[in-house]
């Protein structure tokens, strides 16, 4: 579930993203529905990004926040990278995108 109206810079760091999979379905975080929101600010040199997880006792959560923290700075270096666990809207299975559905059913 990509956001409405954002940059080609957002894009970007949504095709970044997709870098990282959730380790127990083995598809990306994007095409699960898990990022609510990039805000990507040059002028500041922040990158916000909304995450939320399936469920709040996901046992993988620390380990997708340091992958999508990890793989931000290497892309961004020049950005403070700020990752905000959220948790409104609740996530649920109608959020994965076509291409995630297609990687479940493979």
């Amino acid at each position: 579930m990509i956001q409405e109206n954002i940059t080609e810079e957002e894009a970007k760091v949504y095709e970044v993203l997709k870098q990282v999979p959730d380790p127990e379905v083995a598809v990306n975080i994007v095409d699960l529905g898990l990022i609510y929101k990039v805000i990507k600010n040059d002028d500041a040199k922040t990158l916000d990004v909304d995450v939320t997880l399936s469920t709040p006792g996901c046992p993988v959560g620390d380990t997708i926040i340091h992958h999508i923290e990890t793989v931000l700075q290497n892309n961004f270096p020049e950005h403070a990278i700020l990752v905000e666990l959220v948790w409104e809207p609740t996530w649920n299975p109608d959020m994965i995108s076509d291409e995630g559905r297609e990687e479940l059913n493979a």
